[in-house]
């Protein structure tokens, strides 16, 4: 691993233990993107039996599959949260897991921040079995619309060169492209939005680092956030506010099936198979 690496990782390690133990008071995402997960596993009819939780933070996604009578294993990159539930520490693109562990992976919250998004789902389909299910949930492109401008407000009062205080965030276009690209077949990609009030902007920056959800970029954070820029973004950010005073952000929560290939799944017809040409069901339809 090269140093802005070996940064990222170590910097990313400290910020969730630092967010463990207030972590219920800044879940809310969490929680929504775990609703969610769990609803698409409830529509999913055959059984699974060994769950990798990845990422699995206040282990709320652990007891609920086993609950479901299935053996979990969690793992998360922060020592506390690995401590709390009896899991095992590694980082979401550095499994320590061989190949066909698992025949079901549910990850929620955690894969916007990981350093080798691509190089996670490779490895997350490797651990999984043939026909194995794949889930995650993450935060995405179109998120913090406001923080970001109050933000910019900030940096350009200041004077400075604006850095990139918010790490770069992948839309569910890309999700879906991610999934087909890394090996998963029979893909979906979708997304939620989850509308926050915030009367100010360091409410809502308290609850990014509660949630280990800031910046992780090396090198790119940018200037302390002095008395002059704090003013900055709080003027811009309350400038927003709808009539109640309150500013409505909004999250876009972006949600990833795959499945593993396996040899019993519906395959797309061989291409040039078909007995019925295009231009003859079109004539059909317009007679």
């Amino acid at each position: 691993m090269d140093v802005p690496e070996i940064f990222n990782r170590g910097l990313r390690r400290l910020r969730r233990n630092r967010a463990a133990p207030s972590f219920a008071d800044h879940a809310f995402l969490r929680e929504a993107m775990v609703e969610g997960l769990l609803d698409r596993l409830d529509l999913v009819t055959r059984p699974f039996r060994d769950a990798l939780d990845l990422g699995c933070a206040d282990g709320s996604v652990t007891r609920a599959l086993q609950e479901r009578g299935m053996t979990v294993t969690a793992t998360d990159s922060g020592d506390r949260f690995v401590e709390a539930i009896g899991g095992v520490l590694a980082d979401e693109d550095r499994l320590p897991f061989p190949p066909a562990s698992f025949d079901l992976i549910v990850s929620a919250g955690v894969l916007d921040t990981v350093n080798d998004l691509p190089g996670a789902l490779i490895q997350c389909r490797r651990a999984l079995r043939p026909d194995g299910l794949f889930l995650a949930a993450f935060v995405g492109a179109g998120s913090l619309a406001k923080l970001k401008r109050a933000l910019l407000a900030g940096d350009t009062a200041a004077g400075d060169a604006v850095p990139q205080r918010i790490h770069p965030l992948i839309d569910v276009r890309a999700a879906g492209d991610l999934l087909t690209r890394t090996g998963f077949v029979l893909t979906v990609a979708d997304s939620e939005s989850l509308d926050v009030g915030y009367g100010d902007a360091l409410r809502l920056m308290a609850d990014l680092r509660g949630m280990a959800g800031t910046n992780l970029l090396a090198g790119q954070r940018g200037p302390q956030i002095n008395r002059t820029r704090l003013a900055a973004i709080h003027q811009a950010f309350a400038a927003q506010a709808d009539e109640d005073g309150r500013v409505r952000e909004r999250f876009e929560l972006i949600f990833m099936t795959g499945w593993a290939p396996g040899p019993n799944q519906p395959q797309p017809a061989r291409r040039g198979s078909g007995n019925t040409s295009l231009m003859a069901a079109l004539k059909g339809r317009s007679e």
